[in-house]
């Protein structure tokens, strides 16, 4: 009887030490929801842009994801991005993407080409503002002259 009440304790214990995992990092299924479809790129600014070229996403420069288009899926958080901007300074490009919103309500993706997600370690991580059902806007920081700016990329519904 002895040995059965000290078992049972040590399952008792056992049981509830186990950790749980919460597994998802998504908190905004609305949001999602609302970014599901297609959209392009109306607008890129930032401070200075007259004057300096920003490189955004290690694809180019940040004029060139004007006209881009993106596509977003909410059930399966895949999507993907073309830029068509096709000029001396901008390349032609296309990739598959994965996306969501994380638990901070920040917008998070990454390109991945022909790997599957989990083999792809970059991503960027960049504030979701002004969500509508026709527009919203990613905001990304960078280093302007030792200055953290805003960059803003403004999606529109296509």
């Amino acid at each position: 009887m002895k040995k059965i009440t000290i078992l049972i304790l040590l399952l008792t214990v056992i049981i509830s030490c186990k950790s749980t995992s919460v597994g998802n990092t998504k908190l905004d299924n609305k949001t999602e929801r609302i970014l599901k479809g297609n959209w392009i790129i109306s607008g890129v600014n930032f401070p200075g842009s007259n004057y300096i070229n920003v490189t955004s996403f290690n694809l180019g420069d940040s004029k060139c994801l004007i006209n881009s288009e993106w596509s977003f899926i909410s059930n399966n958080n895949k999507g993907e991005m073309k830029l068509n901007n096709s000029s001396s300074v901008c390349k032609d490009y296309s990739s598959p993407i994965t996306w969501y919103i994380n638990k901070e309500g920040n917008f998070v993706f990454k390109f991945i080409n022909n790997y599957k997600a989990k083999e792809v370690n970059n991503g960027y991580v960049l504030d979701i503002k002004n969500v509508s059902e026709t527009s919203f806007d990613l905001v990304d920081k960078i280093n302007v002259a030792g200055e953290i700016k805003n960059i803003t990329y403004t999606f529109q519904r296509k």
